[in-house]
């Protein structure tokens, strides 16, 4: 984790401290895999304060920030410290911060000037380092690793859950630390809706499955969808995946650093459009990915924002028949000024099994 200095913030915002609460950003900044810290950022010293649990972890992992250890009382231990003043103009992440902890911040502090923003480490945290990189590389390869074991699984009469459970038994014997999210595994009729949830049901000869998957290595995650089918296709599944794969590869070679996220997202979608199946593409392409699955930016028709040079992006474009079937093919890339780098390397080809 290498080291970083969060003093920019004070800056930027015109503020006298920043009161980190967002455990991932925590993590961006000090190394620290823990379940609860503050970090505090001042221009004279940075302080990370946690609990008991954490106190050698701490103090193993945390970089560029002095550790404290007080108990659970993490704010009350700030406040008594004296760190902060009356008057002081404090910087806090307003969409990681409940209404009812805000609230109890009058309660500990003398009267400061509270200074709430949205995403404040966005920008920072998408442009990744080139060890980031590796460790989003290193788990999309271990991901690719398990897709080649359930290609040798996948067969009629399996449930949809027992593949999500090898799905999962096969990441954490890989070598991943922990699943990035919940796989999804769509079978059949299912695979038409985007976030189905694996169930019960047996997969028989002619279904379309969708499987999407990711896990996490060194905190870092990966994310990968693709779509099979399992003896004779249904009728225009190849025309369908022939679409998605089109418009997939036109994105990727389109991104690059500094495009508009809605004039990247466009690429794919005017290409779906045209082939006469624009409203079955519900989602956004994608989105940024590193200590979490879903970051910013969004791939997004949503977005105007730019796509900074550095960030890992996924490119998931989709069709679903409701009723029928659903087709996704989802890779990673990192964006660069003249174009891209591929993370992702496991085959698109149709794959009839």
């Amino acid at each position: 984790m290498p080291l970083r200095s969060l003093h920019f913030l004070l800056d930027e915002y015109d503020v006298d401290a920043a009161l980190l609460t967002f455990l991932p950003d925590i993590r961006w900044a000090t190394g620290f895999t823990g379940s609860n810290g503050v970090l505090l950022v001042k221009r004279d010293q940075v302080y990370f304060v946690t609990d008991g649990r954490y106190e050698d972890q701490a103090k193993q992992e945390v970089r560029g920030a002095a550790v404290h250890v007080p108990g659970y009382a993490l704010h009350e231990h700030i406040a008594e410290e004296g760190w902060l003043h009356a008057g002081d103009r404090v910087l806090f992440q307003a969409d990681y911060v409940t209404v009812n902890e805000r609230s109890r911040w009058d309660d500990v502090y003398d009267t400061i000037d509270w200074h709430g923003e949205t995403r404040v480490l966005a920008q920072a945290v998408a442009k990744k380092t080139e060890s980031e990189i590796d460790a989003i590389r290193r788990a999309q390869a271990v991901t690719e690793a398990v897709w080649s074991d359930v290609l040798d699984l996948l067969r009629p009469g399996l449930t949809e859950r027992e593949v999500a459970a090898a799905i999962t038994y096969r990441h954490l014997q890989r070598g991943a630390e922990r699943m990035a999210f919940e796989p999804i595994v769509a079978s059949g009729a299912n695979a038409a809706r985007p976030h189905a949830r694996a169930t019960d049901r047996r997969l028989e000869s002619g279904d379309v499955v969708l499987v999407d998957m990711g896990g996490v290595v060194d905190g870092y995650a990966s994310d990968m969808t693709r779509t099979v089918v399992l003896g004779s296709p249904p009728p225009d599944f190849a025309e369908v995946y022939g679409v998605v794969r089109e418009a997939q590869e036109a994105a990727i070679d389109a991104a690059r650093a500094g495009m508009a996220s809605d004039a990247l997202d466009d690429v794919a979608r005017s290409l779906i459009d045209a082939a006469g199946y624009g409203e079955a593409f519900s989602h956004s392409l994608g989105h940024g990915i590193g200590l979490q699955v879903h970051e910013w930016p969004p791939v997004s028709f949503r977005s105007e924002d730019a796509l900074p040079e550095g960030a890992a992006i996924t490119i998931e474009p989709g069709i679903y028949l409701p009723g029928a079937f659903g087709v996704r093919i989802e890779d990673i890339i990192v964006l660069r000024k003249d174009g891209c780098d591929r993370l992702t390397q496991a085959s698109k080809e149709l794959l009839v099994l």
